[in-house]
């Protein structure tokens, strides 16, 4: 599957965060569909070959959402990021199956090389 097939799911309440992090996942030669809420994104059923989703947004949450695709044996790799990265969300984010957790701000490349480790390892992954 050739990188232009892929689809990355952008999970964030912020859309200045879902803008720029879509122009980075685009300008890797993928495509992004953009969703403000973890609803939003579940109401779509976007079939998604990566999920980067913020941790906290009204509703459900990032892991909350991660451990519910974990829950119906969706095994869509899944690259958290948050403004508030903690010890205890960081264990929490692992143990349920993220690919990789990234504190805000994170540098573009701190972000492609999640990405691209992600997608390498497939839906089988463990931990990136």
């Amino acid at each position: 599957m050739s990188l232009s097939d892929q689809e990355v799911c952008i999970v964030d309440d912020d859309a200045s965060v879902r803008t720029a992090v879509s122009s980075l996942v685009r300008s890797l030669g993928l495509r992004a569909r953009l969703f403000a809420s973890a609803e939003e994104f579940l109401a779509a059923g976007c079939a998604a070959d990566l999920v980067i989703s913020d941790l906290q947004m009204p509703g459900i949450s990032g892991i909350e959402l991660l451990e519910l695709l974990r829950g119906r044996a969706d095994q869509v790799p899944f690259i958290v990021i948050t403004a508030f990265l903690q010890d205890a969300v960081k264990g929490r984010a692992t143990q349920a199956g993220a690919a990789c957790v990234l504190g805000k701000p994170f540098r573009a490349d701190a972000l492609i090389g999640c990405i691209e480790r992600a997608l390498a390892a497939g839906p089988d992954h463990t931990h990136v």
